[in-house]
């Protein structure tokens, strides 16, 4: 008889489980609107976009294994049905994407929002603008987000209501500091002290990672996680690291490894007394299945997977693989980041920092009380503009 491997098995067997898990209704409110406390009734107008490019300007020079920056380009979008705006967001870090300002300005003048009668047509809305182009997905998700918060605004509901999400589930989210000088690591690490959790940037080398950790350490004793943003490359010295780390309280570790060297990623997480979550690994809905025996968990970025819309049924098909679920952002305002917020209370983890790294937040959204995520009861994503769209 023909020997099968475990991941095989896998990726052959779940197929059922994993069409099961997504397959269900993500926004309940759509179907059934006319049930739901709403303060417009649909009217026959026609749904308008605008769209701009921001500038986010960081507090302190941002640096991660391979990359730094001190600026992150942003995409927002602004829908408009009946005199109800929603508003939406998705950060355009070059290293991540490959997305800028001109490529997705270019994608959001593509769509044609004619040929649909009302913004609750969710399905076929986001079908059709995930079709337009390949990739793209920052923009994807800043157009996903404003479908969403103004169809919230249309029934005058807050996101996570409409989810069935319950808010008082929300977890704590993490700080994150860079790689740095002890002297600017030591500074980043006092700054932070109204939050519970840090996450620490590695995956320079081992000596470079051994003092960013102790030296968060020698001003803090906080529960902490890592994300070594792929810059480890030989699966024993991940190992070594990983177990070296449990030792100095680390809960968790982020994409230890190159995306793509799965067998490796594996043999990690067999061996490994921390868990390990997929972020570079995990971009799609496609992808969950895959990663299942690679890693532990998941890191769902909007900007990543294309918006609200399909990290759900991420979560979703995560949850039916037994895989644990973490919530992340890149450099964003209170807009995406209020977004990301929604869908919070199914979290393990939340890397929702975005806005508090920033200068010039141009929303007010949801809030950090001692450093928990706490969502409000606006509608929609709960966030508001509080400067002139121009």
């Amino acid at each position: 008889m023909k020997k099968i491997s475990r991941r095989s098995f896998l990726k052959t067997n779940l197929t059922a489980a994993v069409a099961a898990a997504a397959a269900g209704p993500l926004f309940t409110a759509c179907s059934n609107a006319a049930n739901v406390n709403r303060k417009t009734s649909l009217g026959s107008g026609k749904m308008k976009m605008s769209f701009r490019g921001v500038d986010l300007q960081l507090r302190h020079t941002f640096t991660i294994s391979g990359f730094s920056r001190d600026v992150t380009p942003n995409i927002q979008v602004r829908l408009e049905y009946d005199g109800v705006v929603g508003y939406g967001e998705g950060g355009l870090p070059p290293y991540m994407t490959g997305q800028n300002v001109q490529t997705a300005s270019e994608f959001l003048s593509k769509i044609n929002l004619d040929q649909f009668s009302n913004p609750f047509l969710v399905e076929d809305i986001l079908r059709y603008v995930d079709g337009i182009a390949p990739g793209m997905t920052c923009a994807k998700s800043a157009f996903d987000i404003a479908l969403h918060d103004l169809i919230g605004k249309l029934v005058g509901q807050p996101c996570h209501r409409l989810f069935g999400y319950n808010p008082e589930k929300t977890p704590n989210t993490c700080y994150t500091i860079g790689i740095d000088t002890e002297e600017v690591v030591r500074q980043k690490t006092l700054e932070a002290a109204p939050y519970k959790i840090l996450k620490v940037k590695l995956g320079v080398d081992e000596k470079t990672d051994k003092m960013l950790v102790n030296t968060v350490r020698s001003v803090s004793d906080k529960p902490m996680v890592v994300d070594a943003n792929q810059g480890w490359k030989d699966k024993h010295l991940a190992l070594d690291m990983i177990c070296w780390l449990k030792e100095q309280g680390i809960m968790m570790v982020e994409q230890p490894m190159p995306k793509t060297v799965f067998d490796d990623m594996a043999w990690v997480t067999a061996h490994s007394p921390l868990p390990t979550f997929a972020d570079e690994s995990c971009q799609r809905l496609v992808d969950v299945p895959k990663l299942h025996g690679v890693f532990t968990g998941i890191n769902l970025k909007l900007i990543k997977c294309s918006g609200l819309h399909e990290a759900r049924q991420m979560i979703a098909t995560a949850e039916a693989l037994g895989m644990k679920v973490m919530i992340g952002c890149t450099t964003e305002s209170s807009c995406a980041i209020s977004a990301a917020a929604q869908i919070a209370p199914r979290m393990e983890y939340a890397d929702l920092d975005g806005p508090l790294l920033i200068t010039n937040d141009m929303f007010d959204g949801i809030k950090f009380i001692d450093g928990k995520i706490t969502l409000n009861d606006r509608p929609g994503i709960g966030a508001e503009l509080m400067t002139p769209w121009e």
